[in-house]
């Protein structure tokens, strides 16, 4: 399991090499290979001739080769081969190892640098790759300021693969004239198909809820973008058997919109389409909203009578409440004895408590800490956190 740190505290940088042998910011990877030269060489040089271990010192640049860079290993090559020809020249002529082990010494740390240099290039190549993915990542979790356009927020993003970067969850905020609308969804499947079809949701929203004056018009827009990514889908497929994997895929989603700031009143408008209904905590407790009775985002076309979107439906949310919306890695989460988190107990426990958990960020904390310890780290999906709530005047 990876994580992604709550939202709101700035960009990232590109990824790093890691250096774990570090004092004060320098390097201190050639100490190691360093002292189990001298090692070597003290030890031989107080041994009795019967018992030589001067061609242990293949073992430097082997060491070197796991820690430090390809000039430092090979540097540790030629100082471990001309420890050897001093410390067993040294010696007595019946008591030297002779050619043998020099052959030993000499080729061990060309295949140490030669292995050295391929672990180099092999992890360059893996950080590229997490750039890349990070890049990706940030398209489909874009980093956003807080607060903004009126809203406070947090979110956390929590990856059921420990090698994974990115899935097919997203989130977002979009200020417009006709005040801030919130997505949260969570595409049907994984991988690059499940990221490609997350982009073209966010793609649509952000565009259509700063245009569109209804937020229903914004879930038909969304619907109508699902239903032409699906139609991509099948003409390709139709060209490359390899994606037809992805024609059937789908989004649970909740669609959210907050009146201007300032505006009075304190309601707000929610889309459900098929996703887990989210809670809202506050100093009275907390309660769920109602379930969704809408179909996902692209099975629209399923429904019996109408075009299928779900409804508008008005909500009431009080100054001091906050909306706690998550995907299904939170509610799926189970314990060794396979019981789900019980996310409503905690939280309503935990609010009991001390209104204060109510805040965005203590409260995305709160459920992402819970959930971790619940499934004791395990997670079955990829898992979303995010909670909004009315700047307080």
């Amino acid at each position: 399991m990876s994580g992604h740190d709550v939202a709101g505290d700035g960009t990232r940088g590109r990824a790093q090499r890691q250096h774990p042998l570090r004092v004060r910011g320098r390097s201190v990877a050639w100490l190691p290979p360093l002292v189990l030269l001298l090692a070597i060489a003290t030890i031989d040089w107080n041994s009795s001739g019967e018992f030589r271990i001067i061609s242990w010192i293949v073992l430097v640049p082997g060491i070197a080769a796991a820690i430090c860079g390809v000039r430092g290993t090979a540097v540790f090559a030629v100082l471990a081969l001309l420890t050897y020809i001093e410390m067993d020249n040294a010696w007595p002529h019946q008591y030297q190892s002779g050619l043998p082990d020099f052959i030993l010494v000499a080729v061990g740390g060309a295949l140490a640098t030669l292995a050295c240099a391929v672990r180099v290039r092999g992890e360059r190549r893996m950080l590229h790759m997490r750039d890349v993915a990070d890049t990706t990542r940030r398209t489909v979790l874009r980093p956003l300021p807080t607060p903004w356009a009126g809203l406070e927020h947090a979110a956390v993003y929590l990856a059921a693969d420990s090698e994974a970067r990115v899935g097919g969850d997203f989130y977002d905020i979009q200020p417009g004239p006709h005040g801030t609308r919130v997505l949260l969804g969570d595409v049907q499947g994984k991988g690059l198909p499940a990221v490609e079809t997350a982009a073209a949701l966010l793609g649509t929203f952000r565009e259509s809820a700063y245009h569109e004056a209804s937020l229903a018009v914004v879930a038909e827009r969304l619907e109508i973008r699902m239903g032409r990514h699906r139609k991509y889908l099948e003409d390709l497929a139709e060209q490359d058997s390899d994606s037809a994997r992805g024609v059937e895929r789908f989004a649970t989603a909740v669609l959210v919109a907050f009146p201007l700031p300032g505006a009075p009143g304190g309601r707000v408008e929610v889309v459900n389409f098929g996703h887990e209904p989210p809670l809202v905590a506050g100093s009275a407790g907390v309660r769920a909203l109602p379930p969704g009775d809408g179909l996902p985002l692209g099975l629209g076309s399923l429904a019996r009578s109408g075009p299928g979107l779900p409804p508008v439906r008005p909500v009431t949310l009080g100054a001091d409440e906050t909306l706690l919306m998550f995907t299904d890695g939170v509610t799926e989460a189970r314990d060794a004895e396979g019981v789900f988190f019980p996310l409503h107990e905690r939280v309503a426990l935990a609010v009991s408590t001390d209104p204060a958990s109510a805040h965005p960020r203590r409260l995305v904390e709160l459920v992402r800490d819970g959930t971790l310890r619940h499934s004791a780290g395990r997670l079955g999906d990829d898992t979303t956190i995010f909670a909004v709530r009315r700047v307080r005047e």
